[in-house]
């Protein structure tokens, strides 16, 4: 069995985004904006601007209390997308439960949009595809990469998504179909998630639930992306019980250092086509 590296996919991504900014006489903007003080969102909001440190991205924080209101967050985001210095906005989640995500991130310019959340941008990827739009989502385009970097030949494969959300499940199934696969979708209504994942050659599981998918529910050879991350003990883990997997699965991606540092080298790819595109 094969553990995939992501570490190693995203540092190629990176080098060729660092390629990108050869010759450019300013650096891209990137505005993250984090609400409240959550320890997991701050985790990955610092991974995110190290990352932007090492490609040449100048990091514009904003931090907000969790006690903002929606239109105060909502003037926020405003003020980020008529400011002509930033080329680029992300909005950090979860938000405050009293706060309507769907509602700020919609708020986000499409022309400063680095996820693709907003209804313009993702409408038009779900209608037309990733090449529709100027960046893709985030996540759901690091799930390609890595399965392009494994040479995996997507065209004609059974592939199972274990996850419905508009990050990760609907676009990566959008991507899947679009290159071919034949996609089983599997969300908190399917009565035996087993029954599916047993025949995928090519499993996406992002979901949220340590040991979601277990002992049992893989397929000899299959092709593993395991997307969930979720705290213990010990640290983090995935969806996927990674050592049930191991025995049977061809190659898997871990929970750290599989999908986490391809969907952060996305954002900083993401911020820089924004960057040029706009300028």
């Amino acid at each position: 069995m094969k553990i995939i590296d992501g570490k190693k996919i995203a540092s190629k991504i990176e080098f060729e985004t660092k390629q990108k900014l050869v010759g450019c006489d300013k650096a891209p903007v990137l505005a993250i904006v984090l609400v409240g003080s959550d320890s997991a969102s701050k985790i990955y909001v610092d991974k995110k601007v190290k990352s932007c440190l090492e490609i040449g991205i100048i990091s514009k924080m904003v931090e907000l209390s969790k006690n903002i209101s929606q239109e105060e967050l909502l003037n926020s985001v405003n003020d980020l997308n008529n400011d002509k210095a930033v080329d680029a906005i992300m909005v950090q989640l979860p938000l405050p439960k009293h706060i309507s995500e769907k509602d700020i991130l919609n708020s986000i310019s499409s022309a400063k949009d680095v996820e693709c959340v907003c209804c313009s941008n993702f409408g038009r990827f779900c209608e037309y595809g990733e090449y529709s739009v100027i960046v893709s989502p985030v996540t759901p385009m690091a799930v390609m990469k890595i399965l392009d970097s494994c040479d995996v030949d997507i065209e004609g494969k059974n592939a199972v998504v274990v996850g419905n959300s508009n990050i990760v499940g609907k676009p990566v199934t959008m991507l899947l179909a679009d290159r071919g696969a034949t996609v089983t979708v599997c969300h908190d209504k399917t009565k035996d998630i087993a029954i599916h994942t047993r025949w995928a050659d090519i499993l996406v599981v992002a979901v949220g639930k340590k040991n979601l998918i277990s002992k049992g529910m893989f397929k000899k050879g299959s092709v593993v992306i395991d997307v969930g991350i979720n705290r213990n003990d010990n640290g983090i883990c995935g969806d996927v019980d990674f050592e049930s997997a191991k025995e049977i699965v061809n190659s898997i991606t871990p929970v750290p250092g599989g999908v986490g540092p391809v969907t952060v080298a996305m954002l900083m790819k993401n911020t820089v086509d924004l960057f040029l595109k706009n300028n």
